[in-house]
């Protein structure tokens, strides 16, 4: 029987090289909803899968919960649930957020079609785990606004002001010389400090096997009062972990770096060097699903 004659289809969170022990998915809770976690099997590839409800991963449907934050950041976390448990017990290629397929038997085909691809990048992917690292523009470097013109002078009772007419003009002057100077102090500072993340990146990249570069996210999404300048994925060997930490601590306590605001995160399952090799079709926003 199919899942979608269930009134369920197949989310696809992991390819794995080995299957996870059953009480240790089980445990784990994935999308609301939705049955334990579970394997199946595509020759030598195990899949970490979960039946979900249908009608919540229908393409529309789920189009209209992922552009709600609040869902989207729960499908997100259940999704990451699901990997880290997968790559708890052995290397796994992550797959995108909502893959998902309408039976086992499409999912385990659809795997099955590129078994070695998988294999390959699961041999890649064995050892290491990616770290995710930001560099923002330092707050502290911002240069302070220009101060307004005072205010034209107020005329006197005869009807003439009590200061020379030109008084106003030159202070307007003043103010626009102040403010296009502070453009180009902004504009310098901006320059120096997107060379400084350059920088940054380049040195993180002599202790990685592989790095890979985000869009920037906004400040909306960050929570940073600041241009975010790098936004970057580097995938690293877990036996160099300590000393790919220790640059980063290193960089982030270096003067000549003070125009610039270093964090990361980390180890995770290395999702953003899955994605080159990606082994499944992917569902995307519920295609695939009914």
């Amino acid at each position: 029987m199919s899942s979608s004659d269930t009134g369920t289809v197949t989310y696809l969170f992991a390819l794995c090289a080995s299957r996870p022990p059953r009480e240790a998915l089980s445990a784990v809770p994935g999308h609301p909803g939705g049955g334990p976690l579970r394997t199946l099997e595509a020759g030598e590839v195990v899949l970490v899968v979960q039946d979900v409800p249908a009608g919540d991963f229908q393409e529309q449907a789920l189009t209209e919960r992922l552009d709600r934050s609040e869902e989207l950041e729960r499908c997100a976390l259940a999704h990451h649930r699901g990997v880290a448990a997968a790559a708890s017990h052995g290397p796994v290629v992550p797959l995108p957020l909502a893959t998902v397929y309408l039976s086992d038997d499409n999912a385990v085909a659809a795997v099955t079609a590129r078994e070695e691809t998988v294999l390959a990048a699961l041999k890649r992917l064995a050892g290491r785990t990616e770290w995710a690292v930001k560099v923002h523009a330092s707050v502290r470097e911002a240069p302070a606004p220009p101060s307004p013109p005072p205010p034209s002078p107020a005329p006197s009772s005869s009807g003439s002001a009590e200061q020379p007419a030109t008084a106003g003009a030159g202070g307007g002057r003043s103010y626009l010389s102040r403010a296009s100077a502070r453009r180009r102090v902004l504009r310098d500072r901006q320059e120096r400090a997107r060379a400084l993340a350059l920088t940054v990146d380049r040195a993180l990249r002599a202790y990685a096997v592989d790095a890979a570069s985000h869009r920037p996210q906004s400040e909306q999404l960050t929570g940073v009062k600041a241009p975010q300048l790098l936004n970057a994925a580097y995938l690293v060997d877990d036996a160099r972990r300590a000393e790919f930490v220790g640059a980063l601590e290193q960089l982030r306590a270096d003067e000549r770096l003070r125009a610039v605001e270093i964090s990361w995160s980390g180890p995770w399952a290395p999702s953003s060097f899955a994605r080159p090799e990606q082994p499944a079709a992917t569902a995307g926003a519920g295609a695939g699903a009914p």
